[in-house]
C-alpha cells in the first residue's frame, strides 16, 4: 500500500507536467501562426526565397538526373550490353626468328557461345582495304569488315536505306555490300541512289542493298570509319585467305551480365591460345561508371550552389525576425510579467523562424516536383525525379530556420523584463 500510495503523487506530476508542456507548445504554435497572420506581406516576401530555393534544389537535381540518364542512354546506344573482343599482342615464334600474330578465330567464338550463358548475338569481324573508284579516274581508300547478320544487332546500327544482308546472303555467299551513310552520299550523291548500284572490290562487282549509320556519333573511335563498307564474313575470308579475326563481338541478355561474362570469355579464349598472348574485353560498362560519377559529381556542385539561394534566404528571414523581436518588446516583457521563462520566449520565436522557412521550403517543394511530374504526364518525356531532393529541400530549410532563428531568439530570450515594460 505504501509503495501504491508514493507512486499516485510522481505519476500525476508526470502527468501535469506533460500537460503543460503541450500546452506550452500548442500556445507558441498560436501565436507564431497570429503573428504570421498579422504581418502577411512582409512575412510573405520574407518566405519568396525558400520558396525559390527549395524548387531550385529539385529541379537542379532533377535536370543532374535527365542529363545524366540522357548521356548513359547515348552511350549505351553504341551497342547495348556489347562486348568486344581484341587480340592485344603475344606473337608466336616460328623458324628463321619470324613471329606470327596469335589471332582469334571464328572457332574462339563458337567455343566462347557453348561455354557462356547469356549471349543472344555475336559477329566475326575480319577487316581488309582496297580503294574504290569515285568516278572520273578517282578512288578513295576504303575499309571493308567482314560481319555476320547479326553484327547489326550486336552494334545497334541504323539500316537508312534498303536492307541488312541476312543469313540466306551470308549462307549463298552472295557479293553484297551495306556501306556507312557518309560514304553512300560521297559515291552516289544520295542514300536512296546508293542502293541497287555496283562497286568493285578488287575487281569483283558487289550490290549496294543497304546504307547504315552508328546510333551515336562515335567521332571515328570506333571500328566503322567514313569510308566503311560491310559484306558477309563468308565473302570477306576470299580476299584475306584467313580464319583469322581481328575482333569479335558478343551482346548479352541483360547489363548485369556484361562484366562477368566479359571475364568468362577472355578465359575462354586465353585457353586456346598460347600462354604469351594477350587478349582484352571491351565493355561499355566502365565507361558508363565514369559518366555516372561526373553527372553525379554535377549535380552534388550544383545542388550546392542553389543550396546558397537558401543560405541567402536565410539571411533575410533573421533579418525579419529581428525586426520582430524589436516591433514586439513590449508584447515579451508582459509575457514574462506574467510567467514566461526564457526557454518559452526563446522557443517562441524560434517556432516562428522555423514555421517560415519550414512553409516556404514545403511550397517550393511542391512547387519543384510539379513541374517535371507535368512534364511526365502532359508530353512523352519521361523526366526522373529523385524524391531525395524533397527530403534535402525540407530538411535544408528546417535546418536554414533553426540556424538563422537562433540569434533572434535569444535575443528576445535575454530581454530584460522591467525595461521592456517600460519600452515605447
Amino acid at each position: 500500500m505504501a509503495t501504491t500510495s508514493l507512486s499516485k503523487p510522481s505519476t500525476f506530476e508526470a502527468t501535469l507536467a506533460a500537460a503543460r508542456t503541450t500546452m506550452v507548445f500548442s500556445e507558441i504554435t498560436r501565436l507564431a501562426i497570429d503573428s504570421f497572420r498579422a504581418s502577411k506581406v512582409r512575412f510573405l516576401l520574407t518566405m519568396l526565397g525558400m520558396v525559390i530555393g527549395s524548387a531550385s534544389i529539385i529541379l537542379v537535381v532533377t535536370v543532374g538526373l535527365t542529363g545524366k540518364q540522357y548521356a548513359l542512354n547515348t552511350i549505351s546506344n553504341i551497342g547495348p550490353n556489347k562486348i568486344e573482343m581484341q587480340y592485344v599482342g603475344g606473337a608466336t615464334m616460328g623458324p628463321e626468328n619470324t613471329s606470327t600474330p596469335d589471332y582469334m578465330t571464328r572457332e574462339d567464338m563458337n567455343a566462347v557461345k557453348e561455354a557462356v550463358p547469356g549471349i543472344i548475338a555475336s559477329s566475326p569481324m575480319l577487316e581488309f582495304h582496297d580503294r574504290i573508284s569515285m568516278g572520273s579516274g578517282l578512288t578513295k581508300d576504303s575499309m571493308l569488315l567482314g560481319v555476320s547478320p547479326q553484327y547489326k544487332e550486336v552494334r545497334n546500327l541504323k539500316v537508312v536505306a534498303g536492307r541488312f544482308f541476312d543469313d540466306q546472303d551470308a549462307m549463298a555467299h552472295t557479293k553484297v555490300a551495306v556501306i556507312v551513310e557518309p560514304f553512300a552520299i560521297a559515291l552516289f550523291g544520295s542514300t536512296r541512289a546508293a542502293v541497287d548500284r555496283s562497286i568493285s572490290v578488287q575487281g569483283i562487282p558487289f550490290v549496294v542493298i543497304g546504307v547504315f549509320r552508328e546510333s551515336v556519333d562515335t567521332f571515328g573511335q570506333s571500328e566503322i570509319s567514313e569510308q566503311t563498307i560491310l559484306v558477309p564474313y563468308e565473302v570477306a575470308r576470299y580476299f584475306t585467305g584467313t580464319d583469322t579475326l581481328k575482333e569479335i563481338f558478343f551482346t548479352m541478355r541483360d547489363a548485369s551480365l556484361v562484366t562477368p561474362a566479359a571475364k568468362e570469355i577472355t578465359a575462354v579464349i586465353v585457353k586456346r591460345h598460347r600462354a604469351t598472348s594477350v587478349y582484352k574485353a571491351q565493355t561499355l560498362t566502365e565507361i558508363l561508371s565514369v559518366m555516372a560519377k561526373i553527372a553525379n559529381m554535377l549535380t552534388i556542385v550544383l545542388t550546392l550552389a542553389a543550396a546558397i539561394t537558401l543560405i541567402v534566404s536565410g539571411v533575410g528571414i533573421m533579418n525579419s525576425m529581428l525586426a520582430t523581436v524589436q516591433a514586439r518588446i513590449r508584447e515579451i516583457g508582459i509575457r514574462k510579467a506574467l510567467g514566461a521563462t526564457r526557454k518559452e520566449i526563446r522557443l517562441q520565436f524560434l517556432t516562428e523562424a522555423v514555421f517560415l522557412s519550414l512553409s516556404g521550403g514545403l511550397i517550393g517543394t511542391l512547387l519543384g516536383l510539379s513541374i517535371p511530374l507535368s512534364v511526365s504526364l502532359l508530353t512523352p518525356y519521361k523526366i526522373p525525379v529523385d524524391w531525395r531532393s524533397a527530403v534535402i529541400a525540407l530538411g535544408t530549410s528546417m535546418i536554414v530556420g533553426v540556424a538563422f532563428g537562433t540569434l533572434p531568439a535569444n535575443r528576445a530570450a535575454r530581454l530584460d523584463p522591467v525595461e521592456t515594460l517600460k519600452y515605447e
